[in-house]
């Protein structure tokens, strides 16, 4: 089988350092070689006045695309996240050299964080 290169934005806007370590804690379990970028504020981009704690995460999987997007979906559900109270939020943003979530790559905290990420 294939392993597959993924990185994974997580976001929470609700009790942000326990649901963003939990959501580490269950990606670092399902990756093969997780690694991890510091965590970092940022103000919601809807302007919510909410303050949203994000983080990256890369690792190699031997899931699909469809398998690990479904996951992140679960995750999520577990954490019971609705629209307003996000818990957590977990976008596949690369699958191997495809990019996903085209909308959130220019935003100046994922090029932050992406620095911040362990070779």
């Amino acid at each position: 089988m294939t392993s597959h290169q993924v990185l994974i934005a997580l976001g929470s806007n609700h009790r942000q350092p326990v649901f963003t370590q939990w959501a580490s804690q269950r990606l670092g379990v399902l990756l093969d070689n997780p690694r991890f970028s510091d965590t970092m504020w940022t103000k919601d981009i809807k302007g919510s006045g909410l303050m949203y704690m994000n983080r990256l995460v890369a690792g190699t999987t031997l899931l699909s695309v469809s398998e690990m997007e479904q996951l992140l979906k679960q995750i999520e559900a577990e954490a019971h996240r609705t629209s307003e109270q996000v818990t957590i939020d977990l976008d596949l943003m690369q699958y191997d050299s495809e990019r996903y979530h085209l909308r959130d790559w220019p935003r100046p905290y994922i090029a932050d964080l992406l620095e911040k990420l362990p070779v």
